[in-house]
């Protein structure tokens, strides 16, 4: 009986999960048209989840003409997620960044190559140590021309590797800002455990395979 009852509450554990990242709020986020960000002051804007986001601002902010990134969350179905809420992997959101950038500097398909080079590609529901729809990778597109040259970039990778790329590609609807101690978290707290174990080593891997004419000289 008491195996039983183990394995129906498994069932159920699985099932709300299911549910909560394929229900239909979550399809229409991953049916719906793009949101195309303007340019301001000539700064482009761009989305990409792929693990904790303290790990992703890094990198991010290592690339020349990425002038700022925001940790926050993006891809679910609910309103004004927290970090609390995003965790319970019940809102369809995952940790994401927003890249400002100049165009003129770095492109949109550099910043794609650089989202591939900086994870594990074939690693579904996180990367490393997070593990969680709420850590799952998506690269947001904004205009059919950026979702293409992310479709081709993916399949390009998918042929190389010969396996498939968890990577999801949505359309672009919301990006809701993260609570304050999240920004900037790699700088500001360089002795955090995670920081030194995970997102540091993270960022040099990625550092010692993207060409160096592509990154700050500082960071």
């Amino acid at each position: 009986m008491k195996n039983i009852i183990t394995l129906f509450a498994i069932t159920v554990l699985f099932s709300c999960k299911n549910s909560a990242q394929n229900n239909e709020k979550q399809q229409e986020v991953i049916n719906a048209k793009p949101i195309e960000v303007p340019l301001k002051n000539g700064k482009a804007k761009a989305y990409f989840a792929s693990g904790c986001f303290w790990c992703v601002e890094a990198v991010y902010e290592s690339i020349k003409g990425a002038d700022e990134v925001i940790n926050g969350y993006s891809g679910g179905h609910t309103k004004h997620p927290t970090y609390e809420s995003s965790n319970t992997g019940r809102t369809g959101h995952a940790e994401a960044v927003e890249v400002i950038y100049d165009p003129t500097v770095v492109s949109f398909s550099t910043l794609v190559d650089a989202y591939f080079a900086s994870q594990n590609p074939t690693q579904v529901n996180g990367q490393g140590p997070d593990k969680g729809s709420q850590y799952r990778s998506i690269i947001f597109y904004q205009n059919d021309t950026q979702k293409k040259i992310i479709l081709e970039k993916k399949e390009a990778l998918s042929k190389k590797l010969d396996a498939k790329i968890a990577a999801e590609v949505y359309p672009f609807q919301k990006f809701w800002i993260a609570e304050d101690y999240h920004q900037d978290y790699e700088r500001l707290h360089p002795n955090n455990p995670y920081i030194r174990n995970v997102s540091i080593p993270r960022l040099k891997r990625f550092k010692a395979k993207f060409p160096k004419e592509l990154l700050k000289g500082t960071h």
